[in-house]
């Protein structure tokens, strides 16, 4: 019998660039990003997992340009159908031909601007899983609370989301990304202590959804250059918003990933 693996668990860095950015804005950022990514040695040796959601017009030239790279990408929202009269939608059917990866549901933004609530959520995130995307599905509190009262809402949300998530039961990896909406365009993301805290709640969570294995954890809100650093192995990763803007401070956490596994030998779970 062969050995069981010890290659470690990769550390998960998601991009959104939301609509910061004009079209070439777009693919000037994605061709600093792809020659980061195809030298950088976090990338290159599988310890670091990069993706990119752009706006959709942008996302198939970046597609293109990030291809070979190892960077994969993703839409920032889908539809929750996947054909027929949805004026203005994209289903998730389309994205996964077009080659995207990943599909953004639940954000905040989503939630306050569109008055998306759990169903819609829930049904874009089986949108998604059907059609093959990994949803990038966003859960938090939305008010400033105690890191335990934190971690029992956002357990609450992920269940009453992910509770129809498995469409034929199968295995329904998801992310999950950890992002306390008072946190959202904060100056500092949630203290450690507190992301730390509702971070390890969902991964309890997660380890008794047997639909769910192969799921993982990122923190946003805020995140930025040398917050994994400060979280150590405490989250699978981190979702960037505005920090990511610079390229440059994509590379400054593409090396904070490779000093982690390097004084983690045994790999970042």
């Amino acid at each position: 019998m062969p050995a069981a693996s010890t290659a470690p668990t990769p550390i998960t860095i998601g991009v959104s660039l939301k609509m910061y950015f004009g079209h070439h804005q777009t693919l000037n950022w994605a061709r600093r990003i792809a020659d980061t990514a195809a030298r950088h040695p976090a990338v290159t040796t599988g310890v670091a997992e990069l993706f990119v959601l752009p706006a959709f017009p942008a996302l198939v030239p970046v597609t293109g340009i990030l291809a070979g790279t190892g960077v994969r990408t993703g839409a920032q929202d889908l539809a929750t159908a996947d054909t027929g009269p949805y004026t203005g939608e994209v289903s998730g059917a389309h994205l996964k031909e077009i080659g995207a990866s990943y599909a953004e549901v639940g954000h905040a933004e989503r939630r306050r601007l569109f008055g998306e609530g759990d169903t819609v959520v829930a049904a874009k995130t089986a949108a998604a899983l059907r059609n093959g995307l990994t949803p990038v599905l966003c859960v938090g509190e939305l008010d400033r609370v105690s890191p335990a009262e934190a971690a029992a809402r956002t357990v609450a949300e992920a269940e009453r989301v992910l509770a129809t998530a498995a469409h034929d039961g199968a295995p329904a990896p998801v992310v999950l990304a950890y992002e306390p909406q008072w946190a959202i365009g904060a100056p500092e993301p949630a203290s450690s202590e507190h992301i730390r805290t509702v971070c390890a709640a969902l991964a309890d969570w997660l380890s008794t959804q047997p639909a769910l294995v192969g799921s993982r954890i990122i923190y946003g809100g805020s995140a930025g250059p040398g917050l994994l650093t400060e979280l150590g192995t405490g989250v699978g990763g981190v979702f960037l918003g505005r920090f990511a803007h610079d390229p440059a401070a994509v590379e400054r956490i593409l090396d904070e990933v490779l000093a982690l596994h390097a004084d983690s030998p045994a790999g970042v779970s």
